[in-house]
């Protein structure tokens, strides 16, 4: 069985996930977009050993703790998918735009595409390769748990934004419609801020992408 708990951290209080396996208790930390001291705060407390780093996309705010975290605990580094080495490779920038303390540079152990597997634990996850809010964002899917991260792609009532560079807002409504809808109605997301919701709520009220608007 997997499980979850969600940590903001940072000033933009963006979704931090712990996710674990009960059987295992091995974890992974998704998105550690910096505040690694409450991150190791809540393994310690949920008596989990951290065993590897899922990213779901190169932006700062996501990927702010990772090098730490490697240097520390000499984590694997898995995703994002390769399409956006270019987003990590401009930490030095992306620090200066969005008013960070500096963090180190890091690389990723292992790309993902999508169709590829992640296990952690004796769990399995799905990766499914979302892009528009970057090129090679990814989400993360337990089919048992129905249970999705999907980093900034999609938000309760909104979607990721498309303006930063390559960038692209049809790219991302049709990865929302075609690869992350499917999934099912009853499937409960985490997004990268804000709380939860399911995929059927915003099929139904999301004014970005809601059946409604698409015939």
């Amino acid at each position: 069985m997997l499980h979850y708990q969600i940590i903001p951290v940072t000033h933009y209080q963006q979704n931090c996930t712990l996710l674990w396996c009960d059987e295992t208790r091995d974890a992974a930390v998704v998105d550690p977009g910096g505040d690694i001291e409450r991150i190791l705060s809540a393994a310690k407390s949920l008596d989990v050993k951290l065993t590897q780093i899922l990213l779901t996309h190169g932006h700062l705010d996501h990927v702010g703790g990772t090098a730490a975290l490697v240097k520390l605990l000499g984590l694997p580094v898995i995703g994002p998918h390769a399409d956006d080495l270019f987003w990590i490779n401009l930490l030095p920038q992306q620090i200066q735009m969005m008013g960070f303390a500096p963090v180190d540079n890091f690389q990723p152990t292992q790309l993902l595409n999508h169709g590829d597997t992640v296990n952690v634990g004796a769990a399995q996850l799905d990766v499914l390769h979302c892009p528009g809010h970057t090129p090679g964002h990814v989400i993360f899917f337990h089919r048992e748990s129905r249970l999705a991260l999907v980093g900034d792609v999609l938000f309760k009532g909104s979607i990721g934004r498309t303006d930063f560079p390559r960038g692209n807002h049809a790219d991302l409504i049709n990865a929302i419609r075609t690869r992350v809808f499917p999934l099912g109605d009853e499937v409960r997301f985490i997004p990268g801020h804000g709380p939860m919701s399911t995929l059927g709520q915003e099929r139904a009220t999301n004014p970005f992408v809601a059946d409604k608007n698409f015939g």
